[in-house]
């Protein structure tokens, strides 16, 4: 056989094969995968968006920072803590207005556990929380506080936080925005999930769709 009708033909067949891998992988492949993760999980094929008042404010899946602006001199904005507040994050952004974020980057202390340094940003984190929602009629122990209010999660970027810290904010909120205790309790009690499947996880409190709820309800007073 001529070895360039052999070679024509050895390339022909590569490219047929080529021209019906592209169809196959780069255009059937994917439609059919986009089709069905539209069909059946369309909510969470487009990022498990959270919507309030008809727009986009974020992700239940990403955790936001509620913070007031940052002012001359401080390294870190302060909390807002008329909101709910989520665990210590690392690679958030700040958020001053409530529903928008902005996202840095995703990363742990990468700290052990007898880390010296770690061990008093957990202290100083203990202290803030105990001081931010100790409040007239409501004083919070060093013993009320979980771990999830003073260390961060492997992201940093956890959305969620224990129906035992958000407990210990509802007086601190309450009195902020001059709402009843029990109001703002029920709000909790309403957004708290069990563990998935009844055994998976811990119960948990998505503190952005908290922060919703919290927001609907002052505008209606």
């Amino acid at each position: 056989m001529n070895p360039v009708t052999n070679t024509a033909r050895l390339l022909a067949a590569g490219l047929r094969a080529l021209l019906v891998l592209t169809v196959v992988t780069g255009v059937l492949y994917p439609l059919a995968v986009t089709g069905i993760a539209q069909g059946l999980f369309n909510d969470e094929a487009n990022g498990s968006e959270i919507t309030s008042d008809g727009k986009v404010v974020g992700s239940s899946l990403i955790g936001q920072a509620y913070n007031l602006p940052l002012k001359e001199g401080e390294e870190t904005p302060a909390p807002d803590l008329k909101w709910f507040q989520g665990r210590p994050q690392n690679g958030l952004g700040t958020n001053s207005v409530n529903t928008q974020y902005k996202l840095i980057l995703s990363g742990a202390t990468n700290r052990s556990g007898d880390n010296e340094q770690l061990i008093q940003w957990v202290k100083d984190a203990k202290a803030a929380v105990i001081k931010d929602n100790s409040t007239a009629d409501c004083t919070v122990e060093p013993e009320d506080v979980p771990a999830d209010a003073v260390t961060s999660s492997g992201s940093g970027l956890d959305p969620d936080i224990s129906p035992e810290y958000a407990g210990i904010q509802v007086h601190r909120v309450a009195e902020k925005n001059g709402l009843p205790v029990a109001e703002v309790q029920s709000l909790v009690d309403e957004h708290t999930q069990g563990r998935t499947l009844g055994f998976m996880g811990e119960p948990r409190v998505n503190v952005l769709e908290l922060n919703i709820a919290l927001r609907n309800l002052l505008a209606k007073g």
